[in-house]
């Protein structure tokens, strides 16, 4: 009988827990994630809608004749397509991808296109995959989409090493969306630790666009490769926030209230330290630009806003109840979004009208903010206790803690280095060691 009698008292407790994480939902806002990030420069995010429209032409059939092409074409000569392939040659191991090689920017673009609902094969390749089951450089990746960039790194090998050692000034962009991003990201890890298969290219020739990602790499690896690595978000978009498993959701999209239901019990019971210090966990790569375009309890679009950082926590940790989180993801609308973006950002500028030398000590300042957002994140990373974060190499874009001790280290003295230190210094140490207080009782970053 007793039993019995609690049985209500449980369900009303669950269901003021659900009413509460509900009102919670409706009230967060996409904007809030990065409310403190920096603004995006126009020289960081130009190549963003540009590569965007690469993506999109993948989706034709014939770019001498297209159907679908955005207001101002592809951007894209015919005759410097350097090879296509669809669901029939990659046999369903990828989605369809071209090799373009683009003279007029001076870069070799592989761009792979995102999920077509229509093929069993993206299905099969997006859910091969469970929590923990693939580790691979120090962290952990998604299983399927692993699969699928070393198939492409064994098929088109040597014809990128070709271009590469044909056009040596040439950089290597990577380009995806959605499903495309997650291999694309992949792909980008796999390229920087053989580079000597693709004719020693410099890491800093190599980038990754990953546009509307699945979360598809462990959070040391997220931080690790962001000097390398860039996710693009618009707004409210599902698939970066997506955090329980793929085949949960896919099957729970034919019962929402069970979506919810599952979304609930995980987002009240998971502690956020507990969720950082799981080596398993996925997220979106890189360096994170979160386009925003819509602001809380207002009517239609406001002018677009990009953000960006290489957070370690709130790397979209929150999904977002909207009724865009859908239409956000569409590759058609964050290639618009962030055309329009681009194009205020440049309008800015010309208003300013800064000299050309001004322009270049910006973009050497940008790069120095860059690296120095890229160790403060590390930083945070070790202070949090994620597992395995370390810099991958000494050629990389981040460095020690201390500064220049750290840099002679391999990968692994660097590992047990940070491991060492780990249990030793807490957050609160290294904001003594790199900020000071001025006069005002504001922190700075010490010089």
């Amino acid at each position: 009988m007793s039993v019995i009698c609690g049985l209500p008292i449980l369900e009303c407790v669950y269901c003021l827990g659900c009413a509460r994480w509900a009102w919670k939902k409706c009230l967060y806002t996409a904007g809030r994630e990065s409310e403190n990030w920096g603004l995006a420069t126009a020289s960081e995010f130009e190549p963003v809608p540009r590569i965007c429209r690469f993506i999109l032409a993948v989706y034709e059939d014939d770019l001498r004749n297209p159907l679908w092409a955005p207001p101002g074409g592809y951007g894209i000569n015919p005759d410097w397509v350097i090879l296509r392939k669809d669901y029939e040659e990659t046999k369903g191991r990828v989605s369809p991808y071209v090799i373009y090689l683009d003279q007029d920017k001076g870069d070799i673009v592989l761009a792979i296109r995102g999920l077509n609902l229509a093929k069993e094969s993206d299905y099969l390749l997006l859910l091969d995959n469970k929590l923990g089951q693939t580790k691979f450089d120090g962290g952990y990746v998604h299983n399927g989409l692993l699969k699928a960039a070393e198939w492409v790194i064994e098929e088109e090998c040597e014809i990128l090493r070709e271009l590469i050692e044909k056009n040596p000034n040439y950089t290597l962009t990577f380009a995806g969306h959605s499903l495309g991003a997650g291999v694309v990201t992949v792909l980008t890890i796999l390229v920087l630790k053989n580079r000597e298969k693709f004719g020693n290219i410099e890491r800093n020739k190599i980038r990754c666009f990953a546009i509307a990602p699945a979360r598809c790499i462990s959070l040391n690896l997220a931080v690790r490769y962001a000097d390398v690595i860039n996710s693009v978000v618009l707004q409210d978009d599902f698939m970066p926030r997506t955090t329980t498993a793929l085949e949960v959701l896919f099957k729970s999209l034919f019962c929402f209230p069970c979506l919810l239901c599952i979304m609930c019990l995980k987002d009240t019971c998971t502690v956020e330290e507990k969720r950082l210090k799981d080596p398993r966990r996925l997220y979106a790569p890189g360096r994170l630009y979160h386009i925003i375009v819509r602001k809380p309890f207002r009517f239609g679009k406001t002018l677009p806003v990009v953000r960006t950082a290489v957070p370690v926590d709130g790397r979209f940790e929150h999904t977002v109840l909207s009724c865009n989180i859908l239409s956000d993801h569409s590759i058609v609308l964050i290639e618009r979004e962030s055309q329009r973006a681009l194009d205020l950002m440049l309008e800015q500028d010309g208003a300013l009208d800064i000299p050309v030398t001004q322009k270049m000590e910006r973009q050497a300042s940008l790069a120095k903010e860059h690296s120095e957002e890229y160790r403060l994140a590390l930083a945070r990373a070790v202070a949090l206790d994620v597992p395995d974060a370390y810099s991958p190499s000494v050629y990389g874009t981040f460095h020690g803690i201390d500064g220049g001790d750290g840099s002679d280290r391999s990968p692994g003295e660097s590992s047990s280095f940070m491991s060492s230190r780990r249990g030793r210094e807490s957050w609160d140490g290294f904001v003594v060691r790199l900020f000071d207080t001025d006069e005002s009782g504001h922190m700075v970053l010490k010089p």
